[in-house]
């Protein structure tokens, strides 16, 4: 059986294939890292949305409790009652 050599263009040409697959990969690991810390982040953001809102609904009930219902200036600090 006769061995057969590539030549050195075809080497380099395997040894660039070879090495965009790696930085491929590579990249393609890189994004998929950022794109599960946004998640993170948005998950933390969502919570943090929650914690706001739940925030809110406690003071609203707080100051109807004490006011009325009604609305509050927040230029003047004057509370509106319903009629």
């Amino acid at each position: 059986m006769d061995k057969k050599v590539l030549t050195s263009e075809e080497i380099q040409n395997i040894k660039e294939l070879k090495q965009g697959f790696f930085d491929l990969t590579s990249n393609l690991g890189n994004v998929e890292i950022q794109i599960m810390n946004l998640n993170l982040k948005k998950e933390q953001l969502k919570s943090n949305l929650i914690q706001l809102q739940e925030q809110e609904q406690v003071l609203a009930n707080q100051l109807e409790e004490k006011y009325g219902k009604g609305s509050i200036s927040l230029e003047t600090g004057e509370f509106l009652p319903l009629e």
